[in-house]
């Protein structure tokens, strides 16, 4: 950190940085889940049993780099004097890991809360039409999906992910922090495989993969489960009813198969 404090500016760091970390942990998690569909590996935990083909693939990765350099560094770019203006910072020292964690939870709640009511209404009729099905294209997501999406999604959901930051003005460390988190989390909602190490088996209230591939799989007025990270919002007013509906009757089925195998 020392090395980039006294080699580049605030402005550099905050917006070239972060552009430049936010890709590289966005394709480096997300294109060996490219790799896993097309070779057929680990297919056993593979939750759909449809894979996309490599055109669909191609077009999604030369989307995604036209609106990251047209949409991503352009925001980061005119965000950063609101940045700057609540006091991040990124010269020593660096804050305790007492007050980093404490910032973390926060933006992950409140992330939680403003994109869960921004995605709900992204299904509306005129709203899912225009702007949110192009996120849909894709019934069968994979990592790189997480972030397909209409500018104008790009805009409004990205809106959820930089308040809590653009209000506790926090440390630049804190802030590519929450950037790898928030990234390697959307990444893993939406690579289409549930492993026995997937975060949502051991993280409590944890949505992940097959919690957000069942959103994909059904028409946009169904599919409920708009949760971001966590999903008590969806338990509170109820919008996992069939996915936890579902979820059951997997569950009786396969108790009643095991019975008959004894």
């Amino acid at each position: 950190m020392m090395y980039l404090i006294d080699h580049f500016s605030d402005f550099q760091l905050a917006c070239i940085g972060s552009f430049i970390l936010h890709e590289s942990i966005f394709f480096l998690s997300g294109i060996p889940f490219i790799y896993l569909e097309r070779r057929g590996y680990l297919s056993k935990y593979k939750i759909q049993t449809k894979n996309n083909t490599p055109a669909a693939q191609e077009r999604c990765i030369m989307h995604l780099l036209l609106y990251h350099f047209c949409v991503n560094l352009p925001v980061m770019i005119f965000s950063y004097p609101v940045f700057k203006f609540m006091g991040m910072r990124s010269s020593l020292p660096l804050p305790s890991w007492k007050v980093v964690l404490t910032q973390i939870i926060f933006y992950f709640v409140l992330e939680d809360f403003v994109f869960y009511w921004g995605h709900r209404i992204l299904h509306t009729k005129w709203l899912y039409q225009h702007v949110h099905s192009i996120h849909h294209e894709y019934a069968t997501p994979f990592g790189l999906t997480s972030e397909y999406a209409h500018p104008a999604e790009i805009l409004f959901l990205g809106f959820a992910t930089i308040i809590g930051p653009a209000i506790t003005g926090p440390h630049l460390a804190t802030l590519w922090l929450w950037m790898v988190l928030r990234v390697l989390e959307t990444v893993e909602a939406h690579c289409g495989y549930h492993f026995p190490w997937s975060p949502s088996n051991f993280l409590p209230l944890y949505g992940g993969s097959d919690f957000h591939d069942y959103h994909h799989r059904l028409l946009y007025t169904k599919s409920g489960n708009y949760s971001s990270t966590f999903v008590y919002m969806d338990w509170i007013f109820g919008t996992d009813k069939g996915y936890r509906t579902l979820k059951a009757l997997k569950g009786s089925k396969i108790e009643a198969e095991s019975k008959e195998m004894q």
